[in-house]
């Protein structure tokens, strides 16, 4: 019997915004991943409606509606760990806090934001993933969340577009055996 499928909806950066689309898109998700600077309590509130959420404190995220939330959470996904953080720092070298959290969990997801720029890489075994940012549009850059999906091993992650009136695949999925 093939291993059934997990899946986690991904976001970040969604500096008080709550975007509609994202209950339409984590529609079925087991738990949403939020990668911080989150801003107002109503955006985990709309996200908890859909499924459970979990998220870490992100730079913007100040005061007492913030203080219970960590820093850095691990998650299961079906059988693979996400480690979620605000700031990873460069993909190809993490901040030091990042790097010493990634050698503590060993997790093979790891999900972040801070950037705003939507992408993943697969490095060292593990898949780097930032959904982007859900949240106003800032410079030129994209409005996107993320559904990581799990099946054994296997993780596949998709973005798509905020930005119109419909929800948009944006750009090409990821997959890794992790």
């Amino acid at each position: 019997m093939p291993s059934p499928t997990c899946r986690a909806g991904l976001v970040s950066d969604s500096h008080g915004l709550h975007d509609p689309k994202l209950e339409a898109l984590f529609a079925g998700c087991d738990v949403v991943l939020h990668a911080g600077d989150i801003v107002k309590p109503a955006v985990l509130d709309a996200l908890g409606r859909v499924a459970p959420v979990r998220a870490v404190r992100g730079n913007n995220d100040l005061g007492p509606s913030f203080a219970a939330l960590p820093e850095a959470l691990v998650e299961a996904v079906g059988p693979l760990t996400a480690l979620v953080i605000h700031d990873l720092g460069a993909r190809g070298r993490p901040a030091p806090a990042a790097r010493t959290l990634i050698a503590r969990h060993r997790p093979q997801v790891v999900v972040h934001g801070h950037s705003h720029r939507p992408g993943a890489a697969v490095v060292d075994g593990r898949l780097l993933v930032n959904p982007g940012a859900a949240g106003p549009r800032r410079f030129s850059l994209p409005r996107t969340a993320a559904v990581l999906e799990v099946r054994g091993r296997h993780a596949r992650v998709t973005w798509h577009d905020l930005a119109g009136e419909a929800l948009a695949p944006y750009g090409e999925p990821i997959e890794a055996e992790l």
